[in-house]
C-alpha cells in the first residue's frame, strides 16, 4: 500500500526536485514541471507540500460490470464479466476522446463513488467477476490506486486488466505491469504526426510499452486502433503498423480496428465506414496477424475468432454475445488441434452483452 495523506491522496514515487521551486513528475513522458499547488495535465497528480501527490485515490467516476469483450479483449477469459472502474483525468489530450466527460473532467465532484482497493476486490468476488478492469480513463494516472487494487484482487484469485494508451515512463511501467494479467493498449496511429497533432503526445513511448509488455512480462496483450477518416486510416499506415506488430510483437497479438464517431473536439469528421474497418482487418491478416477484428460495428463474421491453421470458426461473436465455441478445454482448435493464443477457461462464460451499474455505497449498507 502507498502512504496516504488523506482519504483521497497518496504520496507518489516518480518525481524529481528541480533547481527552482518546481517538481518534475516522472510518471509519464509528459514530464510536467509543477510549482506548488499546480496540477499536471492529467489533473489528478499535483505538487503539494514539496512532493507529487495523487489526489483521486479511492474515488471513482463509477463502477460497472461489463463483458470482457468490451475492453476489448477477445482472447482473455471470453464470455466472462469484468468489474470495471476509472477515476477522472488523462495524461493524453486526444481530440477524439469518446469518454471525454470522464477523462477530461477537472471536477473532483464527479468522483462520487468511493471504494478502497480491498473493497473493490471483495465486491468483484461477491458479484462473480473473473477480473477487474482499470478503464474509462487511463489507469496510468491512477497508478497507485490501480496497483493496490490489483494486489488485493490477486489475493482473491481475481485477474487485473489495464485498458491504457501505454504512455508511461520505463521505471513506473515495470512496477505497473508486474501487477497486471492482461492489457489492451491503444495503438492510436502509426505516425508521430498523428500523436503530436491529435493526442498531444508521441508514438515512440507507446511502441516501447508494447514491446516491454510482450517481451518482458507474462501479461496477455491486445491492441486497439480507432480508425479516423483522413487521419490514420490510409492503407500505407495500416500496412506499416501491422507489419511492425508482426515483426516486433509477433503474429499472436490480436488487433482490433474500431469505428470512430464524431465526439469531443472532432465533430467535423465523419464516422468510419464499415468498409475501412474490413479493409484494415484484411491488411493485418495479409501481413501475418493471426487474430484481427473490427469493432464498434455489428459484423459477426469479422468479430469472430478463426483458427489460423485450418480456418475453423473457434469463437463466434454477435456484438458481445458468444454464439459459437469450438475450442477444446485447453484452448486448442477442435478441428485440427492447433493452439489458439490466449487465456481461456475450460468452458466459455455466459455473461453476454449485459452492462450492470454497481452502486458501491448501496452494497456497503
Amino acid at each position: 500500500m502507498h502512504k496516504r495523506l488523506t482519504d483521497n491522496a497518496v504520496i507518489t514515487q516518480y518525481w524529481q526536485q528541480l533547481d527552482d521551486d518546481r517538481i518534475e513528475c516522472q510518471l509519464c513522458p509528459r514530464f510536467c514541471r509543477l510549482h506548488e499547488g499546480q496540477r499536471g495535465l492529467c489533473f489528478v497528480r499535483a505538487h503539494e507540500g514539496n512532493q507529487i501527490v495523487m489526489t483521486s485515490y479511492g474515488r471513482s467516476s463509477g463502477f460497472a460490470i461489463d463483458p470482457i469483450e468490451k475492453k476489448p479483449l477477445n482472447h482473455f477469459l471470453p464470455g466472462t464479466p469484468v468489474f470495471s472502474f476509472g477515476t477522472a483525468g488523462c495524461n493524453l489530450a486526444c481530440k477524439f476522446c469518446q469518454n471525454w466527460d470522464i477523462s477530461k473532467s477537472q471536477e473532483m465532484d464527479r468522483l462520487m463513488d468511493k471504494a478502497d482497493p480491498e473493497v473493490i476486490a471483495r465486491t468483484a468476488e461477491k458479484l462473480g467477476c473473473a477480473s477487474v478492469a482499470y478503464t474509462y480513463n487511463d489507469p496510468v494516472i491512477f497508478h497507485e490506486y490501480a496497483i493496490d487494487t490489483a494486489i488485493a484482487c490477486r489475493q482473491l484469485g481475481i485477474k487485473s486488466v489495464a485498458v491504457t494508451a501505454g504512455y508511461i515512463c520505463p521505471e513506473p511501467r515495470v512496477e505497473f505491469f508486474q501487477h497486471m494479467d492482461a492489457a489492451n493498449v491503444d495503438l492510436k496511429a502509426f505516425t508521430d504526426r498523428f500523436y503530436q497533432k491529435i493526442t498531444g503526445s508521441h508514438l515512440q513511448p507507446i511502441l516501447e510499452t508494447l514491446e516491454y509488455i510482450k517481451h518482458e512480462t507474462q501479461v496477455w496483450l491486445e491492441t486497439t486502433t480507432l480508425l479516423i477518416p483522413g487521419e490514420n486510416d490510409s492503407e500505407q499506415e495500416i500496412n506499416a503498423m501491422t507489419e511492425w506488430v508482426v515483426e516486433q510483437l509477433g503474429p499472436d497479438v490480436p488487433m482490433h480496428f474500431t469505428a470512430f464517431h464524431p465526439d469531443w473536439k472532432m465533430r467535423d469528421k465523419p464516422s468510419t465506414p464499415k468498409e475501412t474497418l474490413i479493409r484494415a482487418r484484411q491488411i493485418a491478416i495479409n501481413n501475418g496477424v493471426r487474430y484481427a477484428y473490427v469493432g464498434n460495428i455489428h459484423d459477426k463474421q469479422n468479430e469472430s475468432t478463426y483458427c489460423h491453421q485450418c480456418g475453423q470458426l473457434l469463437i463466434g461473436r454477435d456484438w458481445y454475445v458468444l454464439s459459437d465455441w469450438n475450442l477444446t478445454e485447453d484452448g486448442h482448435c477442435a478441428e485440427c488441434g492447433t493452439r489458439c493464443a490466449g487465456e481461456f477457461l475450460s468452458q466459455p462464460g455466459n455473461w453476454g452483452a449485459k452492462r450492470m451499474a454497481v452502486d458501491m455505497a448501496a452494497l456497503a449498507r
